[in-house]
Formats: C-alpha cells, sequence, structure tokens
C-alpha cells in the first residue's frame, strides 16, 4: 500500500513524493486503484482556489485559474496525452506507426485543436457551476472522477498497446472487484456531495459520473480498436476528456 500510494502520487501528481521502493505490476495495480484518493487533495486545492476568487466576484477568472490550478499540479501530462493521443488516432495508419506519432515531441493542428476545445469545455462548464453555486462540489465530482476512469482503464478488459513505457506497467493490473468497488465508492461519495452541496441536486452527481465513465469508455475502445491496448497518453487523454464531460453534465443539469 505505501509503495502504491506513492508510486499515485509521483505519476498523477507534481507533489515532491520519494518514489516507491519496488516498482513491478503489484504496486501499479495498487497505484492505479488509488487514483480517484489521489484525486481528492488536487481537487480540494483548486476547488478553494476557484471560490476565493469567485467570492471576490470574478467567476469566469475563477473558472480558468480551476483549470490551471489541476494543470499545474499535474505537470499538465494529462493535457499533453490528449494532444498526443489525438494527433495518433487521426493519423489513420496503422497501430505501430499511429504511436510512433504520439511518441513525437512534435503536436499536430488536431492535437492543438483538442486542446483548445477541452479546455474551452471545462471554462464554459466550470463557469456554469460557479454561477450555479455548485462550483467546488462540480470540481471535487469531476476531478476524482477523472481518476476514477484511469482505475477502470487498467483493468483486465484493456491490455497495452506497446510492451514499454507506462502503458505497459499499468495496463490489466487492478482486478475488476476492486474497480467494481471504486466505482461503488465514487458514485456514493458523489451523493455525499450534493447532500453537503445544496445547489447539488442528489441525482446529479451520480449522474456526471455514469456520463463520465461511460464517455471514457467510447474513447478507451475507439483506442483499443486503432492502437491495439491503452498507452500513458491514452490515460490522460481519458482524464481530460472525462473531466469535461462531467463537468458538462454538472453545468447543464
Amino acid at each position: 500500500m505505501p509503495d502504491g500510494l506513492r508510486l499515485a502520487l509521483t505519476t498523477l501528481t507534481v507533489l515532491p513524493v520519494r518514489g516507491p521502493a519496488a516498482l513491478d505490476r503489484r504496486t501499479a495495480g495498487t497505484a492505479m486503484t488509488l487514483a480517484p484518493l489521489v484525486g481528492v487533495p488536487l481537487a480540494l486545492v483548486a476547488a478553494a482556489v476557484g471560490e476565493a476568487v469567485h467570492a471576490a466576484g470574478a467567476s469566469l477568472l475563477a473558472a480558468v485559474l480551476v483549470v490551471v490550478v489541476l494543470a499545474l499540479l499535474t505537470r499538465g501530462l494529462h493535457l499533453d496525452g490528449l494532444a498526443d493521443t489525438v494527433d495518433g488516432l487521426s493519423s489513420y495508419r496503422p497501430p505501430e506507426q499511429a504511436l510512433a506519432v504520439m511518441r513525437s515531441p512534435e503536436v499536430g493542428p488536431l492535437g492543438v485543436s483538442a486542446l483548445v476545445l477541452v479546455l474551452l469545455t471545462q471554462v464554459s462548464a466550470l463557469l456554469a457551476c460557479e454561477r450555479a453555486g455548485r462550483g467546488a462540489a462540480a470540481v471535487l465530482v469531476a476531478v476524482v472522477t477523472a481518476r476514477l476512469v484511469v482505475t477502470l482503464a487498467c483493468t483486465a478488459a484493456t491490455p497495452a498497446a506497446s510492451p514499454t513505457g507506462l502503458g505497459a506497467l499499468v495496463a490489466e493490473t487492478v482486478p475488476r472487484l476492486r474497480a467494481a468497488v471504486a466505482l461503488g465508492l465514487v458514485l456514493v461519495a458523489s451523493v455525499a456531495v450534493s447532500v453537503v452541496e445544496e445547489d447539488l441536486p442528489l441525482w446529479l452527481g451520480p449522474l456526471a459520473v455514469t456520463a463520465a465513465v461511460l464517455g471514457a469508455g467510447v474513447l478507451r475502445r475507439h483506442a483499443v480498436r486503432r492502437l491495439g491496448g491503452i498507452t500513458g497518453d491514452v490515460l490522460g487523454a481519458l482524464v481530460e476528456t472525462s473531466t469535461a464531460v462531467a463537468l458538462v453534465v454538472l453545468a447543464v443539469g
């Protein structure tokens, strides 16, 4: 458990935590299982910044800063993964060549477009949530759900696309029972957030979680079909897109 938590923190955050003593697939499975838990401090810090700025009357700035803080706390790795994944999937090349495109340091126009559109969606949805009085609750639900998606993507149903890299280390390491328990806990937590936040209906949190998980499942299956499995970049893309989906549901609802 300590090694798994350290690996989760070093992989999913910018926190200066010492790496695990043993880096193996068992430790990786524990780390990916704990991914939703790691999302809690990230969400609390970002939500605190957003609420402070929103209280000063700058709702748009608050929404922007929440996204900025989340990017800083994760070293922008998920955003980088989103751009690389879109470039690879949109190349329409065989799996090996698509993976080579994803490993390239250059970002194509479609990757840049995906970054801009997803970030605009996140900011716009957060702004709507701020104005509806549920900004902090929305950040907590969306950020934790996005890390839950990582847990679900690392079950036995999804292989690695490459024999090397982060995908090879974490793919198929999370037992399905653990993933199911994690999903149940996040759903319960989303209801608990609704109880605390009066402006968030009881049904809306679980709906956002479900929509984000289903949306991520579609992207994950497409990545498996095109690339042969998942990579670290694909996991990053899943985080950013599921964050956007959850925030949109929370905003519209």
